[in-house]
């Protein structure tokens, strides 16, 4: 998952009334936020007052690394949604059963949707102890942007 902070900043507080000591605080802490996880974005507040048009094209350049490709969400199944909404609920981890009663739907149909989103990479099964039978499934790293 991705975060994001976005910023927009004054010239006065943030070039005008800077000092070295105040510079280096600022990039520490973009840089601290860069290493907690965070990409930080910064406007300046003469170009989103004056240049709106410009900081939206470049904000959505920025969300357009976080779209999917492959897939289209649009013309995703409402159930998959729904199956993937659920999976982040329970933890990431979803069986057959929780499907099936979440659904109400019966259990080979709970199964073989399952089986459909993970021949999409959506899904990834996990096998039982005895590697005999998938059990559970996990979700995939990138499966919130299918919501």
């Amino acid at each position: 998952m991705t975060k994001l902070i976005i910023e927009i900043k004054g010239f006065g507080p943030h070039v005008r009334d800077m000092d070295r000591q105040k510079y280096c605080n600022e990039l520490n802490r973009e840089t601290f936020l860069t290493a907690m996880g965070f990409q930080v974005i910064s406007f300046s507040y003469d170009d989103v007052a004056d240049r709106p048009e410009l900081c939206i094209t470049l904000l959505r350049m920025v969300l357009s690394r976080y779209q999917p490709d492959d897939l289209q969400t649009d013309k995703m199944d409402p159930t998959d949604k729904e199956i993937i909404r659920l999976a982040y609920r329970l933890g990431g981890v979803v069986r057959p059963i929780d499907i099936q009663r979440h659904l109400t739907i019966n259990p080979r149909s709970a199964t073989r949707r399952l089986i459909i989103l993970s021949k999409q990479s959506i899904l990834h099964p996990i096998k039982s102890q005895s590697q005999q039978r998938t059990t559970r499934y996990t979700l995939d790293k990138d499966a919130f942007r299918l919501l």
